[in-house]
């Protein structure tokens, strides 16, 4: 399978620099794949589980905000939060969850702290569903 070269550089640093056969990320409007000879485009980035498929291997990672682009052959995706299956820690996850939880059942929260609590539990069901190898 032909390659192309992928960068992932997130606020943390370089996340990744070399050759894939396929990436798949989340967008704010689907799911997009990327395989060599992909068209130019920049995509802001979702919420999901990306995939990475490199040397015959596929990796997956929680994958969230931010771009990705591809001009003239060359992938660059610079996620908000970009966290690798292995590493991820699924009982700060499952605390994020439940803190989330708490917020929204609270009859007195506020407008600001609901969206808030609301993205931190969309955060934390991709984080653990990565983790976990099963679709949320």
């Amino acid at each position: 399978m032909a390659s192309f070269s992928l960068k992932i550089v997130s606020p943390d640093g370089l996340i990744f620099d070399g050759q894939a056969e396929k990436v798949i990320v989340r967008t704010t409007t689907g799911d997009l794949g990327i395989m060599a000879r992909h068209m130019n485009c920049v995509c802001p980035l979702g919420m999901g589980k990306a995939i990475v498929e490199a040397d015959g291997k596929r990796h997956e990672a929680a994958c969230i905000g931010g771009m990705i682009s591809v001009v003239d052959g060359e992938v660059t995706l610079v996620p908000t939060t970009f966290e690798w299956a292995e590493k991820i820690d699924s009982d700060r996850a499952d605390a994020s969850y439940q803190r989330a939880q708490t917020v929204l059942q609270n009859k007195n929260s506020s407008d600001t702290d609901l969206r808030m609590a609301e993205a931190r539990l969309k955060r934390a069901l991709v984080r653990k569903s990565v983790a976990s190898g099963t679709k949320y």
